[in-house]
């Protein structure tokens, strides 16, 4: 189960942030994923829709921060991620990773087509 929470935005819409755990074995590869959507349950389909199936949410331990709603709500997609701070490797103290279009990390997960 993801941590994660939400914030609702004064026009209605909601910005939901998840931790999704990494799948290498030393816990390292953590991703927190930001989805702008018109509800709770449009967000996590909106995952789910991507094939990041066994995605759900339970309660709201882990908001988005401010700046995090900002990030998403100024990408055409609506749809963000990034390393977790707390695995945050190769990024500098004091110089936070910047925030990916979704596609980039689903083009990570897909095993290479052979060309014809």
């Amino acid at each position: 189960m993801a941590a994660g929470g939400f914030s609702k935005l004064p026009d209605g819409m909601m910005v939901v942030a998840l931790n999704l755990p990494g799948t290498a074995p030393d816990g390292v590869g953590g991703v927190r994923v930001l989805v702008h959507a018109r509800n709770r349950p449009r967000a996590l389909t909106r995952l789910r829709n991507l094939g990041l199936r066994a995605v759900y949410l339970r309660g709201n331990a882990a908001p988005p921060t401010p700046d995090e709603i900002t990030a998403v709500l100024h990408h055409p997609d609506g749809l963000i991620w990034r390393t977790s701070p707390d695995n945050a490797v190769g990024v500098p103290a004091g110089c936070p990773e910047l925030w990916h279009p979704i596609r980039t990390l689903l083009k990570s997960r897909t095993p290479a087509q052979p060309q014809p």
